[in-house]
């Protein structure tokens, strides 16, 4: 399998800052005279590697240049006023910070690259996807796509099809009084409900999820279609009385619009259901 250029950045950012500390903490080891000096500015070179990675590369160097220029300033007073001589322990940390600091971008340059790539994979996940996961449900792309064939069908061979809308009546108010996870849960059983409604040769999808509404594609005509709306308008109403009243706490009150296939005034799948919705907007 082809490995990304992100996650090639990530491995090799983490290899880096695990051989800088390695070599860190032998060379602090190594000098035992200078042992506390070591691990203060070993300390520091962790704090602004950690600095850099909640913040920005920007943020990094600043802290970088500030840190060179203290370490600059305290070499040159161990030097003139102390008496001691410049070796590897002064510039070693000179190279070491800077190091960690670029170890440390990358490692999180990598990441958010990562992260990016599997938002985006998501979203095209979502947007390919046919079947809702939760209520396994189709939804509006295949609804596009299964509705074109029914709908070629119909003109062919003269079957009657009708599109049944459904959706809840007071939804944003419902959504207010209770909590995600029942809003969810909500979906589930009237998905459910309506999908035992209907025919097995008759199609349920969920075409809109925010706002829940349904669509159903019946083979029938608009009176055929009335049949299954006071059929869904009883259920619901028993379910109100008893299972809904307990677990939501809410009243679910169904709205609901048909409209009869027309080839002459229907020319496509979002043509049928917008015919649909509107009919939905006189149920009141």
């Amino acid at each position: 399998m082809k490995r990304s250029r992100s996650s090639v950045i990530s491995d090799g950012a983490f290899l880096l800052l695990i051989l800088a500390c390695f070599v860190s903490i032998v060379f602090t080891a190594g000098n035992p005279n200078l042992y506390i000096q070591n691990i203060i500015f070993l300390n520091l070179a962790f704090l602004i590697a950690v600095v850099t990675y909640f913040t920005s590369v920007t943020t990094g160097l600043i802290l970088n240049i500030l840190f060179i220029f203290g370490y600059g300033t305290f070499t040159l007073y161990q030097t003139v006023v102390v008496g001691g001589l410049i070796g590897t322990q002064n510039y070693f940390w000179l190279i070491m910070t800077p190091l960690f600091t670029l170890a440390t971008w990358l490692l999180t340059l990598g990441n958010r690259q990562l992260q990016q790539e599997n938002e985006q994979l998501v979203k095209v996940n979502e947007s390919l996807a046919t079947v809702d996961a939760r209520t396994s449900l189709k939804n509006t792309l295949s609804f596009q796509s299964d509705a074109s064939v029914f709908m070629a069908l119909s003109a062919r061979y003269n079957i009657p099809l009708t599109l049944l809308v459904i959706s809840v009546k007071y939804w944003d108010e419902i959504r207010r009084m209770i909590g995600e996870e029942q809003l969810l849960e909500a979906v589930h059983d009237l998905s459910k409900m309506s999908q035992i409604s209907i025919r097995t040769n008759d199609s349920l999808y969920l075409l809109n999820k925010e706002n829940p509404m349904w669509g159903m594609i019946l083979f029938t005509d608009l009176p055929g279609a009335m049949i299954v709306i006071d059929r869904l308008r009883s259920r619901v109403d028993e379910r109100n009385r008893d299972e809904f009243a307990q677990k939501y706490r809410v009243e679910l009150i169904l709205k609901m619009g048909a409209v009869a296939y027309d080839a002459e005034q229907i020319s496509n799948p979002l043509e049928f259901i917008a015919q649909a919705k509107k009919q939905v907007e006189y149920d009141v």
